[in-house]
C-alpha cells in the first residue's frame, strides 16, 4: 500500500474516531447533567431518523487497512486463514460481497474472550 493511501486510510480511521468520542462525551454529558426529563432529539438525531439506515459499503481500501493492522499485531497466519477462507489466496481476489463478513472474522482476532 502506497504511504498516500496509507495515511488516506489513516486519516478516515481517525476521523471515525473523533465522530466516536463526540457521540460518547454527549452520552456522557447527558448522563451528569442530573436531568429526570425524557430526551430531546438533537436536530442531526431528528435528521438521521427521517433518513433511511444505508450502510456506507466497503471498499478494499478499507478492508485491506483492518487487515493490515491485525496483521502488524501478530495476527497474519490468522488473516491469510480467512482470507483463504472466502475462496481467494490474496485480499484482492475476495468477493465485495464478503468483505463485511471478512471483516467480522479479522476485526475479533487478539480480542480475549
Amino acid at each position: 500500500m502506497g504511504k498516500v493511501s496509507e495515511l488516506s486510510m489513516l486519516a478516515l480511521e481517525l476521523r471515525k474516531c473523533g465522530e466516536t468520542l463526540k457521540d460518547i462525551s454527549e452520552g456522557l454529558a447527558e448522563m451528569f447533567s442530573g436531568s429526570d426529563k425524557e430526551k430531546q432529539p438533537t436536530k442531526k438525531e431528528t435528521a438521521e431518523e427521517s433518513k433511511p439506515q444505508k450502510e456506507k459499503a466497503l471498499t478494499l481500501e478499507d478492508v485491506r487497512a483492518i487487515c493490515a493492522d491485525k496483521s502488524r499485531n501478530g495476527f497474519t497466519a490468522e488473516v491469510k486463514a480467512i482470507i483463504t477462507k472466502h475462496g481467494a489466496d490474496k485480499l484482492s481476489s475476495v468477493d465485495p460481497a464478503e468483505y463485511k463478513v471478512l471483516l467480522a472474522e479479522v476485526e475479533v482476532l487478539g480480542n480475549a474472550e
